[in-house]
């Protein structure tokens, strides 16, 4: 009699397969979000930056609203005019105080449907003016 070798037991085969296929489009997914907030977080930081220059440009004693309007959009041309897309700019003056507002739309990495994340900065101070000082001589 003739003994054959005995085969394993086929229950594992393909098991790897059917991992890889499984675990590597939820780790894409996690990857791709991760990048999809970084680049948020880096659009909230280019309006903000864009906000801080409008308003120390309308801010000034002889600065207007539409010089810090005008300032906004060369720091966003010149910073991001990819990540930070769609981008309106509002700067209100008066005597006593001037506030500077970015905001956009963030650049979608994800193609989800329904998923649109917003980026704002504000910055606010007070009007410059030149004051001369009252009372005597020092």
């Amino acid at each position: 009699m003739t003994a054959f070798p005995r085969r394993p037991p086929r229950g594992d085969r393909g098991a790897a397969s059917t991992q890889l296929v499984l675990v590597v489009p939820a780790l894409l997914l996690m990857a791709l979000l991760v990048v999809q907030f970084a680049l948020t977080w880096h659009a909230r930081h280019i309006a903000q930056y864009a906000a801080q220059r409008a308003l120390a440009a309308a801010r000034t004693e002889d600065g207007t609203a539409a010089d810090g309007r005008a300032q906004a959009r060369r720091s966003l041309a010149a910073l991001g005019s990819r990540v930070l897309t769609s981008p309106s700019v509002t700067v209100e003056r008066t005597a006593a105080q001037t506030t500077a507002r970015v905001n956009g739309v963030v650049i979608r990495v994800f193609p989800v449907p329904g998923l649109v994340l917003h980026a704002s900065g504000t910055a606010s101070g007070p009007t410059e003016k030149i004051t001369t000082p009252t009372g005597g001589q020092p």
